[in-house]
C-alpha cells in the first residue's frame, strides 16, 4: 500500500511488479550506433559504473581495465561460436521445382528425369530464414522466416541442391519449424558454407559485406569455441589475446560456461508489462572443472566477474537450480523449460552447501528484472543496450538503481560512445 519505502524502491528500480517496458527507454542518436568494430579490439572505450557509490570514471581504452581488475578475481566468459544462422531460400510447394528457371535443384531434378511437373511455379518466393537453435526431434530446427506469411505447413525451402528443409509448423509466437534431412551438425556446416554472418538489423554500413571473412572474425570473440549461437556474445569482443596474457600474469583467472545465443537473448520485448514478456529457453553448460574454478572463488570470497548477460544468466540461472530456489520455491524473476522434474533435482543431489554452482548441461530460460537477488556474479562487463531489452532490464537488476543506469546512458550519449553489437564497454564494480 502506502509503504514510505515505495517511491524509493519503484525510483531504483527495486520493485518487480507492474513494471512497464516504457521505464527502460532512452533516446539514442543514430550515429553512435557502431556499424564496424573498433580497429583494435581491446581500443574500444570503457565506461567503468560503480554501483554503490553511484559513481562513474571514463577510460580511454578496454585495456585499462587491467587496473579494475585484481588478483584472484575470476573472470567468467561464453565461449559459444556464432555460425552463419542467416540462409537465403527459395519457397517451393514440393519437389517439383524443374519448371522453375535457374532454381539450385533444377539440374539434379532433370538428371533424376522429374521434368513432368503437373503444377509448375514460375515466380517461386524468396524468403530469409534465420535459424535458432535446433529442436529435441532429430533435424528439427526452430526458426525466424522474412517474410513469414509465404510459408504453409508441407512447403519446402530450398537453400542449394543438397540443402533444404520442409516447413513442419508455426508457432504462435512468429517463428517455424523446419525439419532437415541432415544432423545438427551437418545442417550447421552446411549454414557455414552457404549462409551468411548474423549481424544484427541495425548493422546497416555498407562496407560491411556479411559474406567477408574479416566480419567472419570479427563477430567472434577471441576465446569462441563451441559452434551452436546465431549472435555473439559481444561484450567479449574488447578482449585481445594480449590483453588476456597480460590479466593472467597480473594474477587474473579464467572459466569458462557455454550458453548458445538465440531468441532467449535479442527478441525484442513487445508486451507493455515487462511481467508478461516471454522469454525464451537457450542451452547451457557449465563444465565439472568450471563449476569448480567458480565455487573455490565463491568459498574464498574472491569476485566473479562475468563477461556479458550471456554469462550471467548461465551463472545466476544454474545457481538458482542449484539451490531451493525457483522452480522449488520462492518467487523471483527465473523461469525455467523442462529442468523442473525429478532428474534435474536428482542431480544436484551431490550440492555442497559452499557451492553457488554444478555441473550442469540442458535449457535455461530465466529473465532477471529489478529484485533479482545475485549470487554469483560479482562484477559484469557489458555492452550498451538497446532500450526496452532484456538485456538493459538485467543491467538495471545488477545496478540495483535503475534510474542510475539511464543516467549513466545519457552521459555515455553526452561523450559520444558507440553503442550496440560493436559499440563501447561498461565495467560495473
Amino acid at each position: 500500500m502506502n509503504h514510505p519505502l515505495a517511491p524509493s524502491l519503484k525510483r531504483r528500480g527495486k520493485a518487480s511488479d507492474n513494471m512497464l517496458t516504457s521505464d527502460f527507454d532512452y533516446n539514442l542518436p543514430k550515429e553512435l550506433i557502431a556499424q564496424y568494430p573498433a580497429d583494435l579490439r581491446d581500443s574500444s572505450r570503457l565506461m567503468v559504473v560503480d554501483r554503490v557509490n553511484t559513481k562513474i570514471v571514463h577510460e580511454r581504452s578496454f585495456s585499462e581495465i587491467v587496473k579494475y581488475l585484481r588478483a584472484g578475481d575470476l573472470v567468467v566468459w561464453n565461449n559459444t561460436k556464432v555460425f552463419k544462422a542467416r540462409l537465403r531460400g527459395t519457397v517451393m510447394l514440393d519437389e517439383e521445382v524443374a519448371g522453375v528457371p535457374n532454381h539450385p535443384l533444377a539440374p539434379s531434378l532433370k538428371r533424376r528425369g522429374k521434368f513432368e511437373c503437373t503444377d509448375v511455379i514460375f515466380n517461386a518466393p524468396k524468403v530469409e530464414i534465420f535459424l535458432t537453435r535446433p529442436m529435441e526431434n532429430p533435424g528439427v530446427w526452430r526458426a525466424l522466416a522474412k517474410p513469414g506469411r509465404k510459408l504453409r505447413l508441407g512447403m519446402k525451402v530450398v537453400f542449394a541442391e543438397d540443402f533444404s528443409a520442409e516447413v513442419m509448423f508455426k508457432n504462435d509466437d512468429g517463428t517455424v519449424d523446419l525439419q532437415f534431412n541432415d544432423s545438427d551438425a551437418i545442417v550447421r556446416a552446411k549454414a557455414n558454407k552457404y549462409g551468411e554472418v548474423p549481424t544484427p538489423p541495425y548493422i546497416k554500413n555498407q562496407n560491411v559485406n556479411i559474406k567477408n571473412q574479416n566480419l567472419v572474425s570479427d563477430y567472434q570473440t577471441v576465446y569462441a569455441q563451441h559452434e551452436g549461437s546465431v549472435a555473439a556474445p559481444t561484450a567479449g569482443f574488447h578482449f585481445t589475446e594480449e590483453l588476456i596474457e597480460r590479466l593472467k600474469k597480473q594474477g587474473v583467472e579464467f572459466a569458462e560456461v557455454t550458453l548458445h545465443v538465440g531468441l532467449g537473448t535479442f527478441l525484442p520485448v513487445k508486451t507493455e508489462k515487462v511481467e508478461d514478456h516471454k522469454m525464451h529457453a537457450e542451452w547451457v553448460e557449465i563444465t565439472d572443472k568450471n563449476a569448480g574454478l567458480i565455487n573455490a572463488a565463491k568459498a574464498s570470497g574472491r569476485r566473479v566477474v562475468a563477461v556479458g548477460t550471456t554469462t550471467v544468466r548461465t551463472l545466476e540461472g544454474v545457481s538458482r537450480l542449484c539451490h531451493s530456489d525457483p522452480p522449488f520455491g520462492g518467487e523471483e524473476s527465473l523461469k525455467l523449460n523442462n529442468s523442473t522434474d525429478a532428474s534435474v533435482k536428482g542431480s544436484f543431489a551431490s550440492l555442497r552447501m559452499t557451492d553457488v554452482v554444478k555441473p550442469y548441461d540442458g535449457d535455461i530460460n530465466i529473465f532477471i528484472t529489478p529484485g533479482f537477488k545475485f549470487k554469483v556474479v560479482d562484477a559484469l562487463i557489458t555492452n550498451f543496450h538497446l532500450p526496452e531489452s532484456t538485456l538493459l532490464m538485467l543491467v538495471s537488476a545488477f545496478v540495483g538503481d535503475r534510474e542510475f543506469v539511464l543516467d549513466c546512458y545519457e552521459e555515455a550519449i553526452k561523450a559520444k560512445y558507440r553503442f550496440y553489437s560493436f559499440g563501447d564497454a561498461m565495467l560495473i564494480v
